[in-house]
């Protein structure tokens, strides 16, 4: 491992991530990609943080804020202008800037020019730069006009102005409330009238000439569309993939058209692309766009700036990356979870509690840190899977019943926080005294468990691994089978959910939703457990539960679809089982056509989700291509800020809405939305989501992307 990457857990963000992108430069390979990075940009004192304007002059951004202009060279800031209310700005031919405020027209250089005097009640809206030694002023009654003194432009009525802009015939184009107009041969000319759809409304809100001046950009109600001598004109709306609108800016960059709205930032380039909410931007209503070299593009907005780039990234290096951040943050006495911020979104007030289904998650990253072994051969990977493994091993042992898991624990002296499921939980003291212990075990963390144990047994574990591996999986479901199908609680009571009893999933109506799903999951740690140990018991009530009580029919509808409720934490559940029955029982059983069957089913349940380690499962077990190109793809495009920041797309235009509610009757999406505009969180959440996140309050592990990454890198499907 490179030693620059071993700082890491010392750095802020930006640095961690330029150190990883050095260490790929001079590591050359073919599996690259373009990781987006985003980076708050720190402004100087004097300059506030309302953004009024993104300039590039000589190869150097300046930053036109509310109270001056200001130019970044070598790294720090140089104040060119300082005044205050500044209302608009502009670049001229000769590359000066200039800025107006109330009272008058200010030059980077130090040059003014008094305004003319204004009726009540006009404002200034906006400035633009004409032939040479012009500058054209826009305000909510018309236009004025400067070439060594004011003159009024005379419109046919009078018409608040949103912006100016000048082709390369010098011809005048004006968006405003109330058409679009060219000014040719000193007439106006009222587009709306003559040319433009009636659905633009006669509102127009920006315009942009482009590097030749021979197209127009501009932005309507309903659209972002292009003028072009050329004939070559085009239009987006919702329906063409525009995810939100007006555009009260425009800008185009080397890396396609950006757009600024009051809810955020587009890109058109090859696809859409749409920028909102913390995790891009320090507040959504977008000012200014400016494009840099390398890639980088700045996005001002109402209150600061922020940087977005594109960083060459591996796969593997962003894998390493996620690993130090969990160690750093998400590991709390070996369990494995997500972290919690008392600041949102700063990541130095993080801290770890306990979680009902610390048991699970840790059992997946067990599960991660098995497939990174069988990889790599890493002795890191095979320490933290077998200290991961011991791990489950203690939530076994610290509940005193054998078998049986406990969700979490803790210290016998730690604080812990009271569960906040509506089921109760309780904390317990162990047996021995030094641990407390959460009940009420669920479904969950056996399922977690039970494949993930057997993992490290067959991928990681040496024989005296293996023979504690076998044993915590005999104890677990012995406990089950030796209950009644039933996981016993310290009361002596079954769990809420951990039932597998046949009068249940068959007779009762309170369990015909998860029916198929425990189904298969009895069957499947039947046979892990036969497996591991060769006890012919399992192999016995397995075939009771087949013949008998048609648990094999009931797992090949294991997944519940539409028109019924729809639950994306099951899924956790769901796939689980079908590793091991496919990859234990031999193609020529009689049961694996079934098991196949229904994993076909499943797969297809949630092929729309683009849940990247599902598209993994499903081709591998399958042994076909279940979507990897799109799973490679998201898994490239998950975000590397892994804060729960608060995301909204519902008032996106490209996206509608799925009017079959969803179980906790929040607005979904027909298709999923992806995790960089969307949700981050793990595989057992709705990425149809429209609006996620709980504003910066936590963290995610990366365990979602670990698994992903090195199941698929164990069946080749990548790296």
């Amino acid at each position: 491992m490179s030693p620059l990457l071993r700082t890491l857990p010392a750095l802020g963000l930006w640095a961690h991530w330029l150190i990883i992108a050095s260490a790929i430069a001079q590591q050359p390979s073919s599996t690259y990609f373009l990781q987006e990075i985003k980076r708050d940009i720190p402004l100087p004192a004097e300059a506030g943080k309302e953004i009024i304007g993104l300039f590039n002059l000589h190869g150097l951004p300046i930053v036109v804020t509310s109270q001056g202009i200001f130019q970044l060279v070598g790294g720090h800031w140089h104040t060119l202008v300082v005044t205050s209310k500044v209302l608009t700005g502009t670049v001229d031919r000769k590359g000066e800037i200039w800025i107006a405020t109330e009272t008058e027209l200010t030059s980077g250089t130090g040059k003014k020019i008094a305004l003319p005097k204004r009726r009540e009640g006009e404002e200034i809206r906006c400035l633009a730069a004409g032939a040479e030694n012009q500058l054209h002023l826009g305000t909510n009654l018309g236009i004025y006009s400067w070439d060594g003194g004011w003159r009024q432009e005379t419109f046919p009525r009078t018409l608040q102005v949103n912006a100016i802009a000048v082709d390369n015939k010098d011809r005048l184009w004006v968006a405003t409330m109330d058409g679009l107009w060219l000014q040719d041969r000193k007439k106006w000319i009222d587009l709306d009238t003559h040319m433009m759809a009636v659905g633009h409304e006669r509102r127009y809100y920006a315009l942009l000439s482009d590097q030749d001046g021979t197209d127009m950009y501009f932005s309507s109600e309903w659209a972002v569309g292009r003028i072009s001598d050329d004939g070559n004109h085009w239009v987006a709306r919702g329906n063409d993939g525009l995810p939100f609108g007006p555009a009260t800016v425009i800008h185009q960059g080397g890396d396609g058209l950006w757009l600024g709205t009051l809810r955020g930032a587009v890109q058109k380039g090859e696809t859409w692309r749409y920028y909102a909410g913390k995790r891009w931007l320090p507040t959504d209503q977008v000012t200014a766009i400016l494009s840099l070299e390398n890639g980088k593009t700045w996005i001002g907005t109402s209150d600061g700036l922020s940087e977005i780039s594109n960083l060459p990234m591996t796969l593997e290096r962003k894998a390493d990356s996620i690993e130090r951040v969990i160690e750093a943050r998400h590991n709390r006495l070996g369990l494995v979870n997500r972290s919690k911020l008392r600041t949102p979104g700063d990541l130095s007030t993080s801290y770890m509690d306990n979680e009902d289904n610390d048991g699970l998650w840790t059992a997946c990253y067990l599960i991660a840190q098995c497939y990174r072994y069988a990889v790599t051969k890493s002795p890191e990977a095979k320490e933290k899977a077998t200290r991961t493994f011991e791990v489950l091993e203690r939530l076994e042992t610290v509940s005193g019943i054998s078998g049986y898991p406990a969700r979490s624990y803790a210290r016998a002296e730690d604080t812990v926080t009271p569960s906040r499921s509506p089921h109760q939980k309780i904390w317990h003291p162990s047996p021995d005294g030094k641990w407390q212990w959460l009940d009420d075990t669920s479904s969950d963390e056996i399922t977690g468990h039970v494949y993930s144990v057997s993992l490290y047994h067959d991928l990681v574990a040496d024989d005296l691994g293996k023979n504690r591996a076998a044993n915590l999986i005999d104890r677990i479901v012995t406990h089950i089978l030796d209950n009644d199908y039933h996981l016993i609680d310290f009361d002596g009571l079954p769990t809420r959910w951990g039932i597998w009893h046949p009068d249940s999933l068959n007779h009762s109506p309170n369990w015909m939703f998860e029916r198929g799903l425990n189904s298969l999951q009895i069957l499947s740690f039947l046979k892990t457990a036969h497996r591991l140990t060769q006890t012919p018991r399992y192999e016995q009530v397995y075939q009771t539960l087949v013949d008998s009580h048609g648990y094999l029919e009931n797992a090949r509808f294991a997944k519940v679809t539409a028109p019924f409720d729809i639950s994306h934490s099951d899924d956790i559940l769901n796939f689980f089982p079908y590793y091991n029955l496919l990859r234990y029982l031999p193609e020529d059983h009689l049961d694996y056509p079934v098991y196949k069957a229904s994993l076909v089913r499943t797969w297809q349940a949630v092929r729309s989700d683009r849940m990247p380690v599902w598209n993994v499962f499903a081709s591998a077990l399958l042994k076909m291509d279940a979507d990897i190109q799109p799973a490679l793809e998201e898994i490239q495009s998950f975000p590397i800020d892994l804060i729960s920041w608060r995301m909204e797309n519902s008032h996106r235009w490209d996206l509608r809405k799925d009017y079959l509610a969803h179980r906790t009757l929040r607005d979904q999406a027909d298709r999923a939305i992806p995790s960089q505009e969307g949700n981050i969180s793990r595989w057992n959440t709705n990425p149809k989501l429209m609006d996620s996140g709980d504003g910066g309050l936590t963290e995610d592990s990366g365990t979602y992307f670990l698994v992903a990454y090195w199941m698929g890198r164990y069946f080749g499907y990548w790296e």
